[in-house]
């Protein structure tokens, strides 16, 4: 089996860190490095990372000086990048940057290393997650090439070939269009399910992470037409409904009128619209189809 180290940026998380420590240790196969970076915690989190530290050798904790406020994004690959420095030394075939608001299953890091074993192709990929609603627990809908960024595994070629993660909040979707540009296949599997025990968006708020959505697509260099349809399918079906939608355009705009430079090449913006205009077409496509059936089935009655 491939070895693989993890880093995890992790910041006031005493209410959830016990699950992911919990989760680590009962891995049934452990990494060679766990290096979990506490970026400022003003509660207990690092207290207890280092009692589980002083009893695995393979855990480690840094404490990084507390900062006033933190970002989505920026601050986590800061954070990330000083675990990475520790690893260095260390003979891993994967890397992982992992959250600490996790539920992971005993297999999880096993059963994607065997994925893959069996893909040389594979650079980047992760499991699905699933978040509690009013409805009970669900699974969180992805792209097919998504890998979440909650926990996701890179082959440590791909992570070289892609310079690691780029400084910004929109790391995220950079790294992927990166190795997709240079070859690699990126993807989640539906079927090794881990629970996020904290929903993406709560520590902000659902519209500051709808204008952050807006400006990620602004500097990945996302197509007009797909990111309008977005726009219009976060006003009817976002949390709230057109609130969402209209700071999704706020966070585009806004971006756009300060002039920042894109974060990706020509090339790379080049796959990613042909990327997201494929995924608008087959959602096009998909409606009408549901469209269909179901005015051939009011006919039939």
């Amino acid at each position: 089996m491939s070895a693989y180290v993890v880093i995890s940026p992790v910041k006031d998380e005493e209410k959830f860190i016990e699950a992911t420590l919990q989760s680590m240790v009962a891995q049934t196969v452990k990494p060679v490095r766990w290096i979990v970076v506490d970026d400022g915690s003003g509660d207990r989190t690092p207290d207890m990372v280092e009692a589980y530290a002083r009893q695995h050798a393979w855990i480690t904790l840094v404490r990084l000086p507390r900062r006033k406020d933190r970002g989505a994004g920026s601050p986590v690959v800061r954070a990330f990048h000083a675990g990475w420095e520790l690893v260095q030394q260390e003979t891993f075939d994967f890397v992982v940057k992992m959250d600490c608001d996790l539920r992971l299953p005993a297999g999880y890091f096993e059963q994607l290393l065997e994925k893959f074993h069996n893909d040389p192709g594979l650079g980047i990929a992760s499991g699905a997650y699933v978040e509690e609603t009013v409805n009970g627990w669900a699974r969180v809908p992805m792209p097919e090439y998504h890998a979440a960024g909650a926990t996701k595994v890179i082959r440590a070629r791909c992570f070289e070939e892609i310079a690691g993660f780029v400084a910004s909040r929109e790391w995220d979707t950079v790294d992927k269009i990166r190795a997709q540009t240079r070859g690699w296949r990126t993807c989640h599997f539906p079927e090794l399910t881990f629970d996020h025990l904290k929903p993406e968006g709560s520590s902000r708020g659902a519209l500051y992470t709808s204008r952050l959505h807006g400006e990620v697509y602004y500097l990945t260099g996302g197509p007009a037409a797909f990111f309008l349809f977005k726009a219009l399918h976060r006003m009817v079906f976002g949390r709230p409904p057109l609130a969402a939608g209209m700071m999704l355009l706020a966070g585009y705009l806004k971006t756009m009128v300060l002039g920042r430079k894109r974060l990706v090449t020509k090339e790379e913006a080049r796959h990613y619209q042909r990327m997201m205009n494929q995924r608008m077409w087959t959602g096009f496509m998909e409606t009408t189809r549901r469209f269909g059936l179901k005015l051939n089935s009011r006919r039939a009655i």
